[in-house]
């Protein structure tokens, strides 16, 4: 039977679901592009959007504060006090990625517009919808007078498109939370687990030389005999490695499993290869306009990913080797081994591997029970802001709306989930942090 706490709240934000929509409408009109892709004022408005968030904070009876992992992108952090024992951050990023191709949209990428039941707009789905059904929440507890026993904190972040540095700061703050509910598109499902992620550059050095004497190096011949060097070309080498790689890859993806991610998922991804002549301090070539010359540098960026119960000091050791053992298998790798950098960007996700039996979880699933909806465990096929809350050894699982097309033209979501989302999310808080008194 539901609880008559539990049911007054779903009731509070149903009768206020035009204040939800319309301040899902409003994040979603501040265009908040994350500098780091786009360099403009009149895109980079994450202040504006935590200008807007810390007024509704406030209104609720959050003490708020700003702290600045970069210059002018504050994280905004808000605090109910309450019990360290039960205490719970919810968290969202308030930073979107480019509209990209403006002939893909079908409409305004900041204009918010309404279709039927969904909602239209860059940051819409990841994740303002999030946000908005977060203080939707807190909103209906507060205008229900419920005390709750544990601390409730509310993070809004910077930077998690670009490698989640404000949620490293908001996250590294003490006291900590016991949890952290980062309220991310889930589509209704409780997602406890993600793996890790590396961005990892592999160069591998050849020698340089003349276009003009590259026969030298393939045709054994009199003539080729009589040229003393003779060039290594860095590109061939490259594409040797990269399907060395993509055997390390299925050789994962076959013999590892974790039960709620899918098979295969803990791939790596060839990103970005760049080759040329010359060898610069980050590893890339420094001619890249000459293809007389015979490439001596070959730079290639992988996204490798790597399952919940794996840790990342494994992940290196085992890509080092594997790399380690394709040089010992060419004549000229095996004296010039291809150097390995990690931290690449600075970017690094710690795996999430939240236990089923978390009181967090528990909560989760109780709330969606008690309002008939069903109930999936799921793993998070892309990284979020609790990989760095696990980081510090704060248990963290991803929960939010239904959304689509994140990152992509026409990004939109269902209203109707961000209501639900919204309801869930209450209860859950509720559930998590307890009632003074009862």
């Amino acid at each position: 039977m539901i609880e008559a706490w539990e049911a007054a709240l779903r009731e509070e934000i149903a009768r206020e679901a035009g204040y939800l929509v319309d301040l899902l409408r409003r994040l979603v009109r501040i265009p908040s592009v994350n500098p780091k892709f786009v360099a403009d004022p009149a895109q980079n408005q994450e202040t504006a959007v935590q200008d807007l968030i810390e007024a509704e904070l406030r209104a609720l009876g959050f003490a708020t504060e700003r702290s600045n992992p970069f210059p002018d992108r504050p994280n905004l952090l808000g605090r109910w006090d309450g019990s360290q024992a039960r205490s719970l951050a919810l968290c969202g990023h308030v930073d979107v990625v480019p509209v990209g191709d403006l002939a893909g949209w079908t409409m305004d990428p900041f204009g918010a517009e309404i279709r039927g039941d969904l909602l239209f707009g860059r940051g819409s789905g990841d994740m303002k919808a999030g946000i908005a059904a977060c203080i939707a929440a807190c909103r209906a507890i507060r205008r229900l007078h419920l005390d709750l026993e544990g601390r409730l904190e509310f993070h809004a972040v910077v930077d998690e498109e670009a490698g989640g540095f404000g949620a490293m700061e908001a996250a590294a703050r003490r006291p900590a939370p016991q949890a952290v509910l980062v309220a991310e598109s889930s589509g209704g499902g409780i997602r406890p687990w993600a793996g890790g992620l590396e961005w990892v550059r592999v160069v591998v050095r050849g020698l340089n030389g003349h276009s003009s004497r590259r026969f030298a190096s393939i045709y054994p011949s009199d003539a080729a005999a009589a040229i003393p060097v003779r060039s290594v070309n860095a590109i061939e080498l490259g594409a040797r490695l990269l399907a060395a790689v993509r055997d390390l890859e299925e050789h994962w993806g076959v013999s590892k499993r974790f039960p709620g991610m899918p098979p295969g998922m803990n791939t790596i991804s060839p990103g970005a290869m760049v080759a040329g002549a010359g060898y610069g301090p980050d590893g890339l070539p420094t001619v890249l306009n000459n293809p007389g010359i015979v490439p001596d540098t070959c730079a290639i960026d992988f996204d490798l990913k790597f399952l919940p119960q794996e840790n990342s000091a494994e992940i290196r050791r085992d890509f080092e080797a594997w790399i380690a053992r394709f040089a010992a298998t060419d004549p000229w790798l095996r004296d010039h081994p291809p150097q390995v950098i990690w931290n690449l960007h600075g970017l690094h996700f710690p795996p999430v591997n939240t236990p089923i039996e978390h009181a967090l979880c528990q909560a989760l699933k109780d709330s969606r029970a008690a309002a008939g909806l069903p109930i999936a465990f799921e793993g998070m096929l892309g990284v979020t802001d609790a990989a760095h809350y696990a980081a510090q050894g704060i248990r963290g699982v991803v929960y939010g709306p239904s959304a689509a097309s994140a990152h992509g033209p026409d990004e939109h979501v269902s209203l109707s989930s961000v209501l639900e989302a919204a309801q869930v999310i209450a209860a859950t808080v509720v559930r998590f942090c307890g009632l003074r008194g009862a």
